[in-house]
Parts: C-alpha cells; structure tokens; sequence
C-alpha cells in the first residue's frame, strides 16, 4: 500500500483528506480539529517514508492561494469598512509578535536551541510558512529552521485552537465593534399609525435601521411608497431588528394582531435568488424596485444571516432578495434577478482566474531588505490582499469578482484541506526525525510558551481595545496565520466578524514576521 501512495501523489492525497476529516470530526472534550485533522494525519503518513512529502510545492500552493482569496472576497467589504476600528488591534498584533521573537530567541539561548532552530520554531508556532523561506535563507540553506518548523507548527496548530475554543463562545462587553449580522435577527409586525406625517420622520427610517412594506388604508392593501404620508388609522408593516422594530412601533402607533403579511391577494411577497451577474454589484437603490415595480425589497438572506435592505446595500451572486411587490409583477422581478439556483452554483472562471492571478503575480513581486533578503507576499498574503480589494470593488464592468456564497465557501474548502494535506505529508519526515527527542522535548516546550503566551496576549489586547470574541476570535486565526483555526472558529459560530478579524492581521502578521526571523538569527 505504501509504494502505491508513494508512486501516485494524489491518491496520498486522498486518503489524508479522507482520514483527517475523520480525525477532524472526533471531539476531544469541547474541541473538534475540523480541518486540522488533515495536517495530523499528513505528517504520521508524512513520516513512513520521505518521498511521500516530495514535489507537493504546486498543490500546497494552489491550496493555500485559493482558500486565502476566497477569505478575501468575503471578508473585503467588512475590513475596509471597519479599518479605522481595526487600527489599534493591528498595530498591537505587531508589538505582540515582536514580544514573540525575543521571547523565543531567550527561551531558546536558556534550553540550548540554536538560533537557527529558534527561527524555525518562531515561523512553525506562529505558521508562517513565507517566514520559514526567509529563515531558511538567512541560515545559508541549513535545515534547521524546517526541523525547527516542523515540530513546532503542530504545537502551534493544537494550542491555538485550544485558545480560539475558550475566545468564541466568550460574552463580553464590545463597546468598539459592531453587532453581528447573525446575532440580531429580523422580525416584521403590522402596525397601526396613531401618530400621522410623513414617514421619513420615523426615526429608525431616517437611520435605515428598520423598513417599511405594507400599507392598508380604506380597505386595500398595496406596497408603501418611499416618500408616504402616513394617515391615522393606516395599518403597515415594520421589518428590522427587534429594538429597532420596537422603537418603531412606540413612535408610530401599537401593534396590532392580524398580519398584513398573510393575505397575498394583492401584495405578495418572495425571495428570488439573485443569479445574473449583471445585477450583482449594485446596490438595492440602483435596481429602483419601487419605481419599476411598485415594490420593494426589505430583506436579504446571504448564507445564513437575514440583513436588513437598505438603498446603500451592495448585492452578491446567490443573495435570496425578499421583495414586496404587486402580484403581477412577481415574474419581471424573477427575470431581473435571474433567480436561477443552477446558474448561481455555477462559478465564474474567467473572474477566479483573472483575481488569482493578480494575487500570485502580486506575492511574486520581491522588494530587497538589509542583509541580502529579499521580501514577496508569496502565495500566502498576495492572494488575500487582491481578494480584498476586489471584494471591496465588487465588480469591475462585466466582471463581478465576488463569488456567490457557496461556491466561495466550497473552494475555500477545498484549498484549505489541499493544503494541509500536502504540508503535513511534506514535513512528516522532519516531524518524525526529531519529535521524540531531547531536543524535540524542548523544541516543543519553546513553541508551547510562544504560542500560548501570545495568543493569551492577543486575546487580552482584543477585550481590552473592545472588540468581540468573535472578532478576536477570527484575528486570533490570522495573527497565527492557519487556515485550520479560522476553519474551526467559523465551525463554532456563525458571525461575519470572525473572517473580518482574520483579514485585518493576517496579512500585516506575515510581514512582520519575516522581518522578525531575522533578528533571531542575528542574535
């Protein structure tokens, strides 16, 4: 069986995502490794023998690229958005990371581990692997950083998931983060007015925190109009988050029992998958719903979270769009937005291909630093960084960069488990070699107190700048640098804040840590 996976790379392959999942799935107390799982079985079958983890550079590197771009079309939006927040959370993730090298270089000179293995197990508790590049060529080809990588990547992996399973389900005060989408839930209650004027004076319509659908007046139910004049005894619909709805209901009348909603005869209401590309990347007030259709649109579904319509909301391939609308005009709102479940499964090659490559030509490109290094993003960082700004962008005439919801979810997958499958079978060899060892033992030891402690600070700087556990959570992931972790915080939670904190310093950290190997192997 051995020289059958040996001569055929890719069923190795295989059969480590195949076992992984399994090892992923078997909870060991409040944790499942998830993803991770595919790492730990590719460095055991890594192990049995070296050509098993040779010429796995192409497959770790599409893996990585593919699953870091994704990351960044979804996370794009909400990053640039929140950058200002983020702010103080990235610049304390570079002084932690700092704290990091000079705790590992110390720890390292007291157990007897040489600066070269020091570098190592700096890029391999952190999983960093374009660290590891920088390492490997600052100690002129030695293998000691890859020994050093190697026994403590898996160190890292274990602890920090450990640290992410306590963070995520943790409630504390986030005075400086926005809720989460999938935390406050919509309602829709009918209403009757008993404060008449315009609607635009409802506070919550001025903030566009809740919508308005409905509206009977004098026995007929229709679609309310943007600029309606509410009258006394109307009866209407609110939509929105619960204290945003009840806000709502105190300032313009009382609740009332029978639902505007449940008689369709003349006002019906859908979701319609939005499938055609050429509505997707404008905003629900560039599609005028009211003035072509005489409806309108209250609410979204984007993979499991319901978001609030509003005039400034920006629609992605796959989005469920809830229209209000006349009857009649249910089948030209179909074809406006396609509502095709095939083609909406379907993925764009020519904008996958066109951003991946924009990302590898971008981690290609090597700026030269003191000492004779030369610094690239590689296939790490460059894809997530156009994947970004192109999630930022949304569309670029034909072009819509932004996949829909499950096909984005489905790559990133993939690439995630391609990856660890590949980089656990190419270090298994150097894995075994050491792990049971003296030397491993305190290779071990010293990546277990670089990661705990600074994932422990990472964690105390989030709560004290107030950000969510979600976030920190998600940052956390992308301080360490492991697709797994992030993997397995969105597997504990369903919140757009855990990719947005992964975005913000992931990027930020692999820099920073390709400077800071430097200086351990210069101490």
């Amino acid at each position: 069986m051995l020289e059958i996976l040996i001569t055929s790379p890719l069923l190795a392959i295989l059969v480590v995502l195949a076992l992984g999942t399994l090892i992923g799935a078997i909870p060991f107390g409040p944790v499942r490794f998830g993803a991770a799982g595919a790492l730990f079985i590719g460095l055991a079958v890594g192990a049995l023998d070296p050509r098993l983890g040779e010429g796995l550079g192409l497959i770790q590197s599409l893996g990585l690229g593919l699953f870091v771009y994704t990351v960044g079309l979804a996370a794009g939006n909400s990053f640039f958005r929140d950058l200002l927040r983020q702010l103080p959370l990235m610049g304390g993730a570079a002084l932690i990371l700092v704290v990091a090298a000079l705790g590992t270089a110390a720890l390292g000179a007291l157990l007897g581990v040489s600066p070269g293995l020091g570098a190592g197990i700096f890029a391999g508790a952190l999983t960093s692997t374009p660290a590891l590049a920088a390492a490997t060529a600052g100690a002129d080809g030695s293998q000691e950083p890859a020994v050093g990588y190697a026994l403590a990547y898996p160190v890292g992996v274990t602890v920090t998931i450990l640290v992410v399973a306590w963070t995520v389900g943790r409630t504390w005060r986030a005075r400086r983060d926005v809720d989460s989408a999938a935390g406050s839930g919509l309602i829709d209650i009918s209403v009757e007015v008993d404060l008449p004027g315009p609607m635009s004076a409802v506070p919550q319509i001025r903030d566009a925190s809740v919508r308005f659908s409905y509206l009977a007046r004098a026995g007929r139910t229709r679609v309310v109009a943007v600029d309606e004049e509410l009258k006394l005894g109307d009866r209407i619909v609110i939509v929105g988050p619960k204290p945003a709805v009840e806000q709502a209901v105190a300032h313009v009348g009382h609740r009332v029992d029978q639902h505007l909603a449940d008689d369709r005869s003349a006002v019906h209401f859908r979701r319609f998958i939005l499938s055609d590309p050429h509505v997707a990347g404008r905003s629900v007030g560039e599609l005028d719903i009211p003035g072509r259709f005489g409806g309108i649109v209250t609410r979204i579904r984007r993979g499991d979270l319901d978001l609030l319509a509003n005039d400034d909301f920006v629609l992605e391939l796959g989005d469920r769009v809830r229209v209000i609308v006349p009857r009649d005009k249910i089948p030209a709102v179909s074809d406006l937005f396609g509502d095709s479940e095939r083609q909406v499964s379907e993925v764009d090659a020519l904008s996958l291909g066109v951003g991946m490559a924009a990302g590898l030509l971008l981690g290609l490109i090597a700026i030269p630093l003191p000492g004779g290094i030369r610094f690239a993003l590689g296939a790490a960082a460059g894809p997530l960084v156009v994947g970004m700004i192109l999630g930022r962008v949304e569309r670029t005439g034909p072009l819509v960069w932004v996949l829909p919801k499950a096909a984005n979810l489905t790559i990133r997958q993939l690439g995630l488990l391609l990856f660890l499958a590949a980089t656990g079978l190419a270090s298994g060899q150097a894995f075994a070699a050491q792990a049971f060892t003296p030397l491993g033992l305190r290779i071990g030891v010293t990546a277990a107190v670089v990661v705990a402690g600074s994932a422990l600070l990472f964690v105390a700087l989030a709560r004290l700048i107030g950000l969510s556990s979600a976030r920190a959570a998600g940052a956390l992931a992308g301080f360490v640098g492991q697709p797994a972790i992030l993997a397995f915080a969105n597997g504990r939670t369903a919140d757009e804040r855990v990719d947005s904190g992964y975005a913000a310093v992931f990027a930020l950290a692999i820099i920073v840590k390709i400077l800071l190997v430097q200086v351990i192997l210069a101490l």
